[in-house]
């Protein structure tokens, strides 16, 4: 779908003749049930050749809009601007939670922070208990955003990198895994109805990025295609806030993929173990014994016992 709107505004904007001067828009859309039966041929046979064209680069393309963009000068520059800002915003939520935690519910309100609607016979007391809500309510929006983020030196230039990081930095690391190197191995460990939510949840956001490109493609073309008409200028400006809303689901989708990972963790870290052959350790152990995975994975030396659950067959020790 991402593809076929930006396939049919190719099109309009052609059978238009919008970028030959004042668009007959009046043709944009053929009058006909052939015509449009044809119309809908051509465009999803033309997006259907696109998608598989664009599909190797769906990993790039989320990459991309995270704000990995060391390759080049003047977006290493622009990412390093970016970031200063990420930093600045989690400064500023991390002195909003501690603040909005001190502040109790005994603290007076002054007149400028009453509430215009407020009745005057309202008591102190009363006035004070629902500031404090307030100020609760401040406080916990403001701690459920910073969670969303990871620390401040591995931030992101964007919103979507930030909510994706934190996923890939916390999900595994609160057991000791490293959950970049272990990922690929855990994620065949997942029972089905798990794997299918996870599935799901990675599939909207890859089609949130894709109508992300989507929409932004087709505010560049119809922008220059309607340059010289003021009135069609709502089209061009109508894509890119579609794109914006489109980039705003999928952090959104993001931060959910990232919850998602936390609970593969949380359910198959053990499956983990077991699928590579390594005795289940006890809660005094796991930490030591993910520690070692994670460097068994980063191709450093660590020792591993074997355990292929076969009696008298288990080894005491290795190095993997």
């Amino acid at each position: 779908m991402p593809h076929a709107i930006f396939v049919a505004c190719v099109w309009a904007l052609l059978r238009a003749d919008a970028f030959s001067g004042h668009g007959r828009w009046g043709d944009a859309v053929p009058h006909t049930l052939a015509g449009i039966a044809g119309a809908a041929f051509g465009i999803c046979s033309c997006a259907a050749v696109l998608g598989l064209l664009l599909h190797p680069f769906q990993i790039r393309a989320v990459r991309m809009l995270e704000g990995y963009w060391g390759r080049w000068t003047a977006t290493a520059r622009l990412a390093g601007v970016m970031v200063r800002y990420q930093r600045r915003r989690r400064r500023s939520l991390e002195a909003i939670v501690p603040e909005a935690t001190v502040l109790g519910a005994d603290l007076p309100v002054s007149a400028d922070e009453r509430d215009p609607a407020t009745p005057p016979t309202e008591s102190p007391s009363e006035r004070g208990r629902r500031a404090a809500t307030a100020r609760e309510w401040a406080r916990a929006d403001g701690a459920h955003r910073l969670a969303a983020l990871p620390p401040s030196e591995t931030l992101l230039p964007t919103a979507l990198g930030n909510a994706l990081r934190a996923g890939e930095l916390r999900a595994g690391e609160r057991y000791g895994l490293t959950t970049l190197t272990s990922w690929p191995r855990i994620y065949p460990q997942m029972s089905r109805p798990l794997a299918a939510v996870v599935s799901s949840a990675r599939d909207t956001l890859d089609t949130a990025v894709n109508l992300c490109y989507s929409f932004s493609a087709c505010g560049v073309v119809s922008g220059a295609a309607v340059l010289d008409e003021p009135g069609m200028w709502w089209l061009p400006a109508g894509s890119l806030g579609a794109a914006a809303l489109a980039y705003k689901g999928a952090v959104t989708a993001a931060q959910g993929y990232a919850h998602l990972m936390h609970v593969v963790y949380d359910l198959h870290r053990f499956d983990l173990v077991r699928a590579m052959h390594h005795p289940l350790p006890d809660r005094e152990g796991e930490w030591d014994l993910f520690q070692r995975i994670s460097d068994a994975l980063a191709d450093r030396a660590a020792d591993l016992p074997y355990d292929h659950g076969r009696p008298g067959q288990a080894e005491t020790g290795g190095t993997a």
